[in-house]
């Protein structure tokens, strides 16, 4: 007989999905997300939401990894990022600091995205935040996908941040078995008024 955590376990190791990617150009900051969730071999969702705003539209996130565990996350940057007037790189840090020490915490199997006006951050549970050097980032099991498209985007045409994002997202989809055509594009309002 298979034990309640014995079944949790494997849910976490088949539970596959996502390609959340973040764009910068000229002015314009947007996030795109699919809307996939898979489990093993079956799509169990076609429509999932995956970017949110937060402190008063000033900053977009996107997750990928488990749905519930990107919730609580998302309640604790929103908390930190209270706490610290919107500062999201400080907000980012004391949020990864919690997420690696605290023994609840420590188990979440997630990863965000996070970006402002200013900054873009990739958190996770071992500690990390890194600000990708490039206006590109994208997590998930179509991230490399998304972003290497991103970068020839960027680099060999006119397109717009919203195009980039946009096509690079279908190119990702077309690869990787966990994203599909179901977008999810946000655009962040302050950035286009710097």
């Amino acid at each position: 007989m298979v034990s309640g955590s014995e079944i949790k376990d494997r849910l976490k190791q088949v539970i596959r999905g996502t390609t959340i990617l973040s764009v910068r150009k000229e002015g314009q900051g947007v996030m795109a997300a699919d809307g996939q969730v898979t489990l093993e071999n079956t799509i169990m969702k076609k429509k999932a939401k995956k970017l949110r705003f937060m402190y008063n539209d000033q900053v977009l996130i996107g997750f990928a990894g488990a749905t519930a565990d990107a919730f609580s996350l998302f309640e604790r940057l929103e908390g930190k990022l209270e706490k610290y007037n919107g500062n999201l790189p400080r907000a980012a840090v004391e949020l990864a600091k919690d997420w690696r020490t605290d023994k609840i915490l420590r188990r979440l199997e997630a990863l965000l995205l996070a970006m402002d006006n200013e900054h873009t951050l990739i958190l996770s549970g071992n500690g990390d935040v890194i600000e990708p050097d490039e206006e590109l980032a994208a997590i998930g099991s179509g991230g490399p996908y998304a972003l290497a498209a991103a970068r020839a985007l960027m680099a060999h045409s006119d397109l717009d941040a919203e195009s980039i994002a946009m096509e690079s997202m279908k190119i990702a989809a077309s690869i990787c078995l966990y994203t599909n055509e179901e977008f999810d594009i946000k655009i962040l309002p302050n950035l286009k008024n710097r």
